[in-house]
């Protein structure tokens, strides 16, 4: 089971306009165990691609059930799927709501790469939302459905 943590990045890069240095804050998705590790695993992640300093500015526990991840996608976007279930006590169906997260280069792929990756799912469910997200990345723990790699942390 993942343990994620919605991390955010600020640093100064330089505006393409005017030349200026201006703020900057990147949001990355970790999996990690506690606060303490997301924070140092976001920092080995980013160290060789950041010229000049920068700050971890935020961290937040983040519930996402599932990530559907594409090589073609350039964007994540958020969708809140909503499973339906019978209380058998009560005679009533209830909705669970889920968080997922889904690589794609527009909405309406993002859409259907949902679709299709709910296809195996025996429980009923409705899609209640999908909205653009500000993640760039996502650093997955180990060998898992990602295609991530071992994590080297360990010492």
């Amino acid at each position: 089971m993942h343990n994620w943590f919605e991390c955010k990045i600020q640093y100064e890069k330089m505006s393409p306009d005017d030349g200026k240095q201006k703020k900057s804050t990147d949001t990355y998705l970790v999996d990690a165990l506690s606060f303490t590790e997301a924070e140092a695993r976001l920092i080995k992640e980013v160290t060789p691609y950041m010229t000049g300093d920068f700050t971890v500015a935020n961290l937040k526990r983040s519930k996402i059930y599932e990530i559907f991840d594409s090589p073609e996608g350039d964007r994540w976007f958020r969708a809140k799927v909503l499973f339906i279930i019978l209380d058998e006590e009560k005679g009533v169906e209830k909705k669970v709501p889920s968080n997922m997260l889904i690589q794609a280069s527009d909405i309406q792929t993002a859409l259907v790469r949902l679709t299709e990756g709910m296809k195996g799912t025996m429980s009923d469910y409705e899609i209640a939302s999908i909205c653009d997200t500000p993640i760039l990345d996502i650093y997955p723990y180990g060998t898992d459905a990602l295609g991530g790699k071992e994590d080297s942390t360990e010492n």
